[in-house]
């Protein structure tokens, strides 16, 4: 498979994409994103708004090595996240963003996947005194460690959308507030405010065979620039 920029209807091909995180409120809005392309779900419970064509590989995380071995892929996307009261324990929190994501990791590259697009926050770093945070940078590193040709890590501020599933009430608060707070946010650190999740599973689908390697980081600017459409002529 060669990759190239997605802006060129000609150099884009259709890619086998293995992805997990479907289930929550930016893989929901990322899988229609994904028509054109051959789509494997790998979870702990199947996506619910998937369509038919698209294949659910279902099991604990363990089992995550053997389904994404299944079959080849050329591109892995990680749309994975919990909160650490969802989860239950700062360990549980760690168990799911973390470990889980680079376990995924693994088995993408092992199955051939040469390009790794995921979702953690803004702020993320292995050497952050904030636990949260500290667990997301710790994920973006070994996933950048995974051997990867190209690495898209996004990392949005609050995302505001219609999440399905278990409710945070957290985040609600914020998200009634981030009107407020992003008007108090300076355009120099306009990375930490509210963004569309729509927009950040625009802007993942954008990236998908973009050329280039190493790794690459995308936060709020960065995500919207993505989302424009681009001229034809």
């Amino acid at each position: 498979m060669v990759y190239g920029d997605p802006e060129s209807v000609e150099k884009v091909r259709r890619m086998r994409i293995v992805m997990t995180g479907a289930s929550g409120l930016v893989g929901g809005l990322l899988l229609p994103c994904l028509d054109g392309h051959t789509v494997t779900l790998v979870g702990r419970r199947k996506a619910p708004n998937a369509a038919p064509e698209v294949e659910q590989r279902v099991g604990p995380v363990e089992h995550w090595p053997a389904l994404v071995a299944q079959s080849a892929h050329d591109v892995a996307i990680c749309c994975l996240g919990t909160t650490i009261r969802v989860a239950g324990s700062q360990p549980a929190f760690a168990a799911v963003d973390r470990d889980a994501v680079i376990t995924f990791a693994k088995a993408a590259k092992a199955s051939g996947a040469r390009q790794f697009l995921m979702v953690t926050s803004v702020g993320a770093n292995a050497d952050a005194r904030n636990f949260y945070l500290r667990t997301k940078g710790e994920t973006e590193a070994g996933v950048a460690s995974a051997g990867f040709e190209r690495v898209d890590i996004f990392r949005p501020g609050l995302l505001r959308g219609n999440r399905q599933g278990a409710r945070r009430p957290g985040e609600g608060i914020m998200m009634a507030l981030s009107p407020i707070t992003d008007l108090l946010t300076p355009h120099v650190f306009d990375q930490y405010r509210s963004i569309e999740a729509q927009s950040v599973a625009t802007a993942i689908a954008a990236c998908i065979g973009k050329s280039g390697n190493g790794v690459h980081f995308h936060e709020n600017r960065s995500i919207l620039s993505l989302c424009v459409p681009r001229s034809s002529a």
